[in-house]
């Protein structure tokens, strides 16, 4: 729990520049997450029944106390990775749905269930997803990493890994990915690394 969200922090100190302490006071986004994983934490590594039902209770006033300010609902059935960036708060939703790492959710998105009987579900998202202003990803689709959805998109379907996807319903533009919307501390060590890699494999 601490790892990510000390994680997710970062994301907005690197991101903004802006010392943690301003962050944490100041930023809803980290206020939402952070009630996030601990409210998870309670559900899955807590046993003892006194201990947890207190905790459980007090995850469910933070939580609400969080919405009522943000506009964010983010409930611990989801899994969701470390450093999520929430740059704008009101009206995010993100249902039980599966994000990985550093991806970033701009306002006004809808992450929800879709669909009937066998094919209802909740989206899986990757790593370093970028989700514009005003999307909706609904249902039990797959979007690939690096991917970037963009404002007000609606996207029902899969999406593979570095796609830029449009419109209603949303249609793949081109594949030039997220990469210039997604930052981090350790993304340029790790692009230094993917070159390194990609040299060793041509000599």
């Amino acid at each position: 729990m601490l790892e990510n969200l000390r994680a997710d922090i970062d994301r907005y100190v690197y991101t903004d520049n802006t010392p943690w302490l301003m962050v944490v006071l100041t930023r809803q986004g980290v206020w939402a997450t952070a009630q996030y994983r601990f409210s998870r934490w309670v559900h899955y590594h807590v046993h003892i029944p006194g201990i947890r039902l207190i905790l459980k209770i007090l995850s469910a006033i933070w939580r609400k106390i969080i919405e009522f300010i943000s506009g964010i609902e983010l409930p611990n059935r989801s899994e969701i990775g470390k450093g999520l960036f929430i740059p704008h708060p009101y009206n995010i939703i993100v249902g039980g749905a599966k994000l990985g790492e550093y991806c970033t959710i701009s306002q006004d998105v809808t992450i929800g269930i879709g669909g009937r009987g066998d094919k209802q579900g909740f989206p899986k998202i990757g790593d370093r997803a970028y989700i514009g202003a005003g999307a909706r990803i609904i249902g039990s689709i797959t979007i690939g990493n690096d991917v970037a959805i963009g404002a007000n998109a609606v996207v029902t379907k899969d999406l593979p890994d570095n796609a830029v996807a449009v419109g209603v319903p949303a249609k793949i533009i081109n594949y030039k990915g997220s990469k210039d919307f997604i930052f981090y501390r350790e993304q340029e060590s790790e692009e230094v690394t993917e070159l390194v890699n990609e040299v060793q494999e041509q000599n």
